[in-house]
């Protein structure tokens, strides 16, 4: 027995459920079906240009949240928000930070007496300022190479080494050291698996805590897992972060990605060699260079302003343990309107990002909702804002949960789901030990799904959707990924089809519902998620985090909540 169907079958057994009881159980034909044209039509009308993108502080907001409430009403949920009059409503509040630029970012890169102006969006991308600054005027600021910006004590590992960065811009590569230096499996940050300190959140707070006036991060499509198109959209238009006391101690005054041959060509005029340093920056003998006689300058104007957002939440209170709760989430929002493309189009529509997440948090609560038996537990719905943001929506309800994340059992998220057709296979985003993911691989085997590990763990997926927001709060949790080995081509079609929308529609306004989706795959795997929660809806166990998880001590400090 592996590991995987040992935890499982500890699980499972505890729960009163035996291996192979779980196997029929999973194939029971009282499993809800889910409709493909419900859901094709979910997503057709939330990724319609009616709903201008989805994006938050925007009147596209009103008009999703209006539209989310309706279908959680007429799915059979109850209001699982924030309490309104001793009552709850349907959304909860999520105070936000909004800013944008007023006019066009003036940047300029000088290295000794060669002065060249940087475009905004083309050579540099960078972010309207959350620091809490209104205006941003940086005159020749010193430029600092830090390789991948990393302070690991555990992994014995400094980039910085003692350099002083306060009044200067670090320059940082994207990703952790292991994603070119490692082909074994193994390094000094396990390999090709990204950990959390590849992520440009760290890369930008770290650099905070150590007084940095600014930080670049050089952008390269492989190791950042998405083009310069999916940063210069995400990063140059409106930006928004939850209301922080001390917003200087987690942002810089400037964040930005510069274009890779910008940095190539920087570092050559300073007298280094871009791939010499990277390769030093993969060891720990890296030491900082400060690029001599380079200096960046920047001028622009900010409007700050704190807008209120909004989280959607329906639920199906408990029958016999209402206070313990299961979370099903997925986001509503994404990018709006911005940018055109070649063709003109402005409106970021977000059909499969994540117009198919709703479509499946929709129809989960229409599933618990028409059951036979109310759960044990509480089921709670959530669709949360923002997460095109830097998963802020989730972020707020984990700093403020409606519901006590103590005696929360477990988050499932479904984000960016296959509107294709069905896969042999199933993954979830990253990888992280714990008997929730040991209880849905075991159950997969009843739908005639197996498990595929994130086929791509150096693009750091763990980190970048919602359910990290729980996870590093101790919640077991984990984000649903549809397979890629399809029934109908195999793992050839299902990476092709992957590569597609990550090159050609991946937050760019070709991310657009198609009339030949057939939503089958979807309506395949829906049940095995609705069947996983229903298990811990109606279980006393409570799944835990591997022993060699990270979030594993932070779970067992709340023990004592439960009771």
């Amino acid at each position: 027995m592996t590991t995987i169907q040992r935890l499982a079958s500890h699980l499972l057994c505890g729960i009163g459920l035996a291996s192979g009881a779980a196997v029929a159980l999973a194939a029971d034909p009282a499993t809800p079906p889910f409709d493909p044209q419900r859901l094709s039509q979910i997503v057709k009308t939330v990724s319609g240009d009616d709903f201008e993108g989805r994006a938050p502080a925007t009147p596209a907001e009103a008009k999703t949240l209006d539209y989310l409430v309706a279908q959680f009403k007429a799915a059979g949920l109850a209001p699982g928000g924030d309490l309104e009059g001793g009552r709850r409503g349907w959304t909860q509040s999520v105070p936000l930070v909004k800013t944008e630029f007023r006019g066009m970012p003036q940047i300029t890169l000088q290295v000794g007496a060669q002065r060249d102006a940087l475009a905004q969006g083309e050579q540099i991308a960078v972010r309207a300022a959350l620091d809490g600054s209104t205006a941003v005027s940086i005159q020749q600021a010193p430029l600092v190479f830090v390789g991948y910006g990393v302070s690991a004590p555990e992994r014995r590992w400094d980039d910085y080494k003692g350099v002083d960065l306060k009044g200067k811009i670090a320059v940082v590569l994207v990703n952790d050291p292991d994603f070119e230096a490692s082909g074994s499996g193994s390094g000094d940050f396990g390999g090709k698996a990204m950990t959390y300190y590849g992520r440009w959140t760290y890369k930008f707070e770290e650099a905070a805590r150590r007084g940095a006036l600014g930080v670049l991060i050089v952008h390269e499509t492989a190791p950042a897992s998405y083009g310069w198109a999916t940063v210069r959209n995400s990063n140059t238009a409106t930006m928004l972060d939850i209301e922080r006391e001390q917003p200087a101690s987690v942002h810089p005054k400037l964040e930005g990605w510069i274009q890779r041959d910008v940095a190539v060509e920087l570092l050559r005029r300073a007298g280094l060699d871009f791939e010499a340093q990277k390769k030093l920056a993969q060891t720990r003998e890296f030491q900082p260079q400060l690029l001599k006689g380079a200096s960046l300058s920047a001028e622009y104007a900010i409007d700050r302003q704190v807008i209120v957002s909004k989280n959607v939440v329906g639920r199906i209170e408990g029958r016999k343990r209402p206070d313990e709760t299961v979370i099903y989430s997925a986001h509503w929002d994404h990018l709006g309107v911005g940018a055109p493309d070649a063709k003109g189009d402005r409106i970021y529509n977000g059909a499969v990002d994540n117009g198919t997440g709703l479509a499946a948090l929709i129809e989960m609560g229409r599933a618990f909702a028409s059951a036979r038996h109310r759960p044990e537990r509480s089921v709670v719905f959530l669709a949360v804002t923002a997460e095109e943001r830097g998963l802020l929506g989730s972020e707020f309800y984990g700093a403020k949960p409606l519901y006590p994340l103590a005696k929360t059992v477990a988050v499932i998220n479904m984000d960016a789901l296959s509107p294709e057709g069905p896969a042999r296979n199933f993954s979830t985003s990253g990888s992280a030990v714990s008997q929730l993911q040991d209880l849905l691989v075991e159950q997969a085997r009843g739908f005639g799904l197996a498990y595929a590990p994130d086929p791509h763990p150096e693009a750091g997926y763990f980190f970048r959707s919602d359910h990290f927001s729980f996870a590093k709060r101790g919640v077991p949790a984990l984000s649903f990924a549809s397979g890629n080995d399809l029934v109908d081509g195999g793992l050839a079609a299902g990476e092709a089809a992957s590569k597609a929308y990550n090159a050609e529609r991946y937050h760019q306004p070709a991310d657009e519902w198609r009339a030949d989706w057939s939503f089958t795959g979807m309506a395949h795997d829906l049940p095995l998620l609705y069947r996983v929660g229903e298990t811990l809806a109606n279980s006393r166990r409570w799944p835990e985090w591997g022993q060699s998880s990270e979030f594993r001590a932070v779970r067992e400090a709340s023990r004592a909540e439960r009771r």
